[in-house]
């Protein structure tokens, strides 16, 4: 890909199209000036590309720290959904089954994004929720490798 930003190292965002790639890397650097246009970027790669992941993980991320949560539940709701097909797995994280060993791909992403919105339950205040994924969590990645075990020290923490 072409370097569009020299002031900084691109974002490896794995094997995407490089028309997506670009949106994500413009997207990235609008979001330090202008959030709404990190937004717009973000959500015209997602138009074109549904089925990429990372663009999810873009739009839940940047309305987390904003603190939009309404939206980084809605983005990390629709990312979790398309991950879980890609992987073969039920729509429903609640009926999701450990393996042998920790997936890789849409089903890691999937795991990832359950614990991106145990946090977002978290901060919304919504802490059953939060419990109820983090529980699941636990059973379906036991040794914590996508980093489940900081949102539940929070919850903790906060209990």
């Amino acid at each position: 890909m072409t370097d569009l930003f020299p002031d900084r190292d691109p974002i490896n965002f794995g094997d995407l199209p490089e028309a997506i790639d670009a949106l994500l890397q413009q997207g990235v650097a609008a979001y330090r000036v202008d959030h709404a246009r990190a937004d717009g970027l973000f959500r015209q790669a997602l138009a074109a590309a549904p089925t990429e992941l990372p663009t999810y993980f873009c739009l839940y991320k940047i309305h987390t720290y904003q603190g939009r949560l309404d939206q980084a539940q809605a983005a990390a709701e629709a990312g979790l959904r398309e991950s879980a097909r890609q992987a073969g797995w039920d729509a429903d994280w609640r009926n999701w089954q450990a393996g042998d060993r920790l997936p890789e791909g849409p089903g890691r992403f999937a795991l990832y994004t359950l614990k991106a919105l145990a946090f977002i339950h978290l901060r919304q205040d919504q802490r059953g929720e939060a419990q109820a994924k983090l529980t699941a969590l636990k059973h379906l990645d036991p040794t914590g490798a996508v980093g489940w075990t900081v949102v539940a020290a929070l919850a903790e923490g906060l209990g």
